[in-house]
């Protein structure tokens, strides 16, 4: 296997990773920034009110993005048994 076939799987691997975690992570950051706003309105400083939404937002988003995120997943795992099926 060559170098460049190697950064083209690493390559490959970090853009998966980001397209899979990419939609929960702006999910959380929005929410958080939501609730942190309210709480510098309301001073109200409660460590533990950001935890259910980022948690119900989270859920949504997996039930509604779970098949893609499995595809996407997919596609990768089979992108890198053929790059294994290539070295025999």
């Amino acid at each position: 296997m060559s170098i460049s076939e190697i950064t083209d799987v690493m390559q490959y691997g970090m853009i998966t990773a980001i397209k899979v975690v990419g939609p929960i992570l702006i999910i959380s950051i929005l929410i958080g920034f939501v609730i942190a706003l309210f709480q510098a309105a309301t001073q109200i400083h409660e460590q533990t009110l950001t935890f259910v939404p980022k948690l119900l937002a989270i859920a949504f988003v997996l039930v509604i993005l779970g098949p893609w995120m499995a595809s996407t997943m997919q596609d990768f795992v089979l992108y890198i048994f053929s790059m294994i099926e290539k070295l025999n």
